[in-house]
């Protein structure tokens, strides 16, 4: 046991923990925001994600590929450019990737104008624009100093951390393919879209 206490103070004050940390914590949130947005559009909070815990992991992965590319200390016109095309980049591969593996989608932005592939559309990559440029100048620096102040807890966590979430994406991962196996209702191919 102090072996694993031992790797995981090791970890999470490193680069990697880090980021781990800032990756679990926006996967989190996204959750939430996507849970509020349900809630404000729908009337009901929980709506049906990929994972079964409270991940959202394209809310945790555009604001890292941010970071890797400099953040807030990109020149302003490739700051902008950034926050408008990794978040919309990331939706695109990740909703083609779903399509792909599971042959379903979670969100489909068909109906809109200005639309592609129904992965992404205008409308929702300009709030992941503003999304993302608030995250980088608002929130980020928010989650530094979280880190900051709670990396000697991390440093327990992190194990934890990486087990719980393996052990839902294993989940996940499990339970879509049984039901993309399994065809649906008036769908003799198996899947549905």
């Amino acid at each position: 046991m102090s072996g694993l206490l031992s790797w995981g103070r090791e970890a999470a004050h490193s680069v990697p923990g880090e980021y781990f940390f800032y990756f679990i914590v926006y996967s989190i949130l996204g959750w939430f925001i996507e849970g509020m947005y349900n809630w404000y559009s729908v009337g009901t909070f929980r709506k049906e994600g990929l994972m079964k815990g409270p991940y959202k992991p394209m809310y945790g992965f555009a604001p890292l590929l941010l970071l890797a590319l400099g953040g807030t200390a990109m020149p302003l016109p490739l700051f902008l450019a950034a926050t408008f095309a990794v978040p919309s980049a990331v939706e695109y591969v990740t909703g083609a990737l779903l399509k792909l593996l599971f042959r379903r989608r979670w969100w489909d932005y068909s109906g809109q104008e200005y639309q592609l592939g129904g992965h992404i559309c205008l409308l929702f990559s300009l709030y992941w624009w503003g999304l993302s440029v608030v995250c980088l100048i608002a929130v980020h620096p928010l989650m530094i100093r979280l880190y900051t102040l709670t990396a000697d807890i991390w440093s327990v966590l992190l194990p934890v951390a990486v087990l719980g979430f393996a052990a839902d994406l294993a989940l996940t991962f499990r339970i879509r393919r049984r039901e993309t196996a399994l065809p649906m209702l008036g769908d003799e191919t198996g899947g549905s879209y």
